[in-house]
């Protein structure tokens, strides 16, 4: 277990659950934020937008998994690392889209 393995478990496992937000977005049709709107991150994007910004981080964080060995100390790290994106990803897009659902 090296100490690239660690920081490829963490940052695979992020990028698999920024995926979700962005996918469920983009099946249900509705505009989200994305680094591609304007102002990035702010801004909405369209549903294809999301599709496509969902499948990128599914793409890449599938590939970073891959090159890891998977032992219970990388496991523990991506687990760690997916429960706080959750969290950031969560208090992120609640302050950014709660304005616009109360219009």
């Amino acid at each position: 277990m090296s100490a690239m393995n660690l920081v490829r478990s963490a940052a695979g496992a992020a990028l698999l659950v920024n995926a979700v937000p962005h996918g469920v977005a983009a099946v249900q049709g509705t505009p989200f934020p994305s680094p591609f709107s304007d102002p990035p991150g702010v801004g909405l994007s369209s549903p294809a937008v999301n599709v496509a910004w969902s499948g990128a981080n599914l793409v890449a964080g599938r590939l970073l998994l891959d090159r890891t060995e998977g032992t219970a100390g990388e496991r523990v790290v991506a687990a760690l690392a997916a429960a706080g994106t959750a969290l950031v990803l969560a208090s992120y897009f609640g302050r950014v889209l709660r304005p616009r659902r109360r219009r």
